[in-house]
């Protein structure tokens, strides 16, 4: 196997990893996939977050507020994963479900990743609702 292809599948289980802390109400564990200094931009969020203490901020107001999404479903389908030396970049679809309504969502995704100490990181996460 290429050095490429384990990158690829080392950013692809970290993917998995952070969805799955997700949906365990892990935030330690999700942020451990993220730089601190990612930027995160999402349909969402309130504009871009350019930081992890940005996205920190817009998580806990969210939370305090009650309004912390609660799904059984979190999943990143249809990967394609490249790896450049120490540089990934992650295209897929997320699929969540609310687990109160049912409601499902597709959301395009491009994680921009940095392998540093051996580990991948998630330097820019770019996200986009898919409408109907």
């Amino acid at each position: 196997m290429s050095f490429a292809e384990i990158g690829a599948a080392a950013i692809a289980a970290g993917i998995d990893d952070m969805y799955a802390s997700f949906l365990k109400g892990d935030r330690q564990g999700f942020d451990s996939h993220l730089h601190d200094d990612v930027t995160t931009w999402e349909t969402h969020l309130p504009g871009p977050l350019r930081t992890r203490r940005e996205l920190d901020s817009f998580r806990d107001t969210r939370d305090a507020a009650g309004e912390r999404p609660v799904l059984d479903v979190m999943a990143a389908t249809e990967k394609r994963i490249d790896v450049w030396g120490d540089t990934g970049v992650a295209r897929y679809v997320l699929v969540t479900r609310d687990a109160a309504s049912g409601l499902e969502q597709h959301t395009r995704v491009t994680d921009v990743l940095r392998c540093l100490d051996g580990r991948w990181r998630i330097v820019h996460h770019h996200a986009e609702l898919v409408r109907p």
